[in-house]
């Protein structure tokens, strides 16, 4: 007990020795990376802000903000800062002030990074549920650079809807399930089951991935499955457009596909052997301190998910 006192005794000697108002300055520059624009942000002058920067470099030992080419930009030690600056601030206003979250009044953006196959299938849903809980809010929906490791500090994600087959280094939870499929054009054989579409139709191919093609093909391609590929495309939901007009195969999400024979008539198919899950994942903004907020959002994506969930287990 000793031991920790004297420790904590340490470190508030070491905060009451800062100008712990320079935090409100830092962090400005550091989203801003301008000294014009941070100075407004916060109400000082330009030469105030300038001053209070200087003082930072020489706390920090940093030169923090530095030019390279024509723009400004931060030093990796204020790429560090940014996350934990913007934490100690919301903590320190929620102790000052706790927020009253509100939904039925509240105007804040609600920032969510998805991939364009889930913001295709949820996104009406979460806009829908939006519009009755929260009608004052702006959906906020980022659909590039998932795997970015700034993608939370840097464009403000308040969650991440990840496919199953994607890392995270934070704590995930399963939102609804989702599972590759074959989708065909609407004349194609009648009869035929799905690997004989894959072996006797033209393949329109997906090839936005980093290893050029999706798990789907590699598991034809382990079976040694024989397929003809005459188009591929980078934007996943191109495929199920170009079916309806071309004649020809591909493979997709099922819960996508749902949606495209509903409004274009599309085959679709099991797909003919055992491959990974594409469920979809919650992932928080690990500084996301507004846990009213958090609660209110999850339960939100649960309702907007409910539909997927339903028919998440029905078979074609």
């Amino acid at each position: 007990m000793t031991d920790a006192r004297t420790s904590s005794e340490r470190e508030l000697a070491r905060l009451a020795s800062a100008d712990l108002n320079l935090l409100v300055p830092l962090l400005a520059v550091l989203e801003e990376r301008s000294v014009t624009r941070a100075a407004a942000r916060v109400g000082l002058s330009q030469p105030a802000m300038s001053h209070a920067l200087r003082r930072l470099r020489s706390l920090m030992n940093d030169q923090l903000l530095v030019r390279q080419g024509g723009a400004m930009v931060l030093t990796p030690r204020a790429e560090e800062l940014v996350a934990p600056v913007r934490r100690a601030l919301h903590e320190s206003s929620r102790i000052l002030s706790p927020p009253a979250f509100d939904p039925m009044v509240d105007e804040r953006i609600i920032a969510i990074a998805l991939t364009t196959s889930t913001a295709f299938v949820l996104g009406p849903r979460l806009q829908r549920v939006l519009a009755r809980r929260a009608p004052n809010s702006t959906l906020r929906l980022v659909t590039s650079n998932l795997d970015s490791p700034t993608m939370f500090t840097d464009a403000g994600i308040d969650v991440l809807l990840l496919p199953e087959a994607f890392s995270s280094p934070y704590p995930r939870e399963r939102l609804y399930d989702d599972r590759v499929i074959v989708i065909a054009s609407p004349d194609v054989r009648a009869d035929a089951s799905a690997l004989e579409l894959i072996t006797e139709e033209p393949h329109v191919v997906f090839t936005g991935v980093p290893t050029g093609r999706t798990r789907s093909y590699e598991v034809l391609d382990e079976h040694e499955v024989q397929y003809t590929v005459r188009a591929t495309v980078s934007d996943y939901l191109v495929i199920p457009h170009l079916l309806t007009t071309w004649r020809g195969v591909a493979t997709h999400r099922y819960q996508v596909g749902v949606e495209f024979r509903a409004s274009h008539g599309l085959r679709l198919l099991e797909f003919p052997f055992p491959i990974q899950s594409l469920a979809i994942h919650v992932v928080w903004n690990p500084w996301l301190v507004d846990d009213q907020y958090r609660r209110w959002l999850r339960s939100v994506l649960i309702e907007a998910s409910e539909p997927l969930r339903a028919r998440a287990g029905e078979l074609l």
